[in-house]
């Protein structure tokens, strides 16, 4: 697989193993840095509902009780997307999220500033689909399930063969029996 893009955890066919650890470092830090967005975000939200709710008033229309539940919304799926649990489904939700900010609160886009922020918006989305394509690195929680679940798989198959294997030793032990006593 040549290219500039590799999945973390891919073998390295050029048998450079600094550039697969790169690649996992880069990742795993990435994903951190952008679930710190929204984790001090909605740190922010969940400690100031108020100000949060007067906020929402003043920039839209939607009703300021979502003030909580978008604090803990953020302050949940950011920790989930940092230590890397459902992360595929954190990071779409956070990326449905962060465009929706966009719609709801950056809209004017002929301010600069507002143009600023919907842009910034705009980019950590980008990230949350790169999140999304790559972001199940080795050292997500997600990896660790499945890597569980895989194991077991295993012990369950291994036991399976095992039972199998003693029934058809007694099967041929019993046949041997019968034989012996003819």
């Amino acid at each position: 697989m040549s290219g500039a893009f590799r999945a973390p955890g891919t073998l390295d066919e050029g048998g450079n193993g600094e550039t697969l650890e790169m690649a996992f470092l880069a990742s795993v830090l990435g994903r951190m840095l952008l679930a710190l967005i929204f984790i001090i975000s909605g740190i922010t939200k969940v400690m100031n509902v108020s100000r949060t709710a007067e906020f929402i008033e003043s920039a839209t229309t939607l009703p300021t009780n979502i003030a909580l539940p978008v604090g803990i919304f953020e302050l949940v799926f950011g920790v989930f997307l940092a230590i890397g649990f459902l992360t595929r489904i954190s990071s779409l939700l956070l990326f449905g999220f962060t465009l929706a900010t966009i719609f709801f609160f950056h809209n004017q886009v002929g301010d600069p500033q507002v143009l600023q922020a919907a842009l910034k918006n705009l980019a950590i989305a980008g990230g949350l689909l790169m999140v999304f394509a790559y972001g199940q690195a080795r050292g997500s929680v997600d990896v660790w399930r499945e890597r569980d679940r895989s194991r077991r798989a295993e012990i369950r198959a291994a036991r399976a063969e095992g039972r199998e294997m003693g029934a058809e030793e007694a099967r041929a032990e019993a046949s041997r029996g019968t034989v012996a006593e003819d």
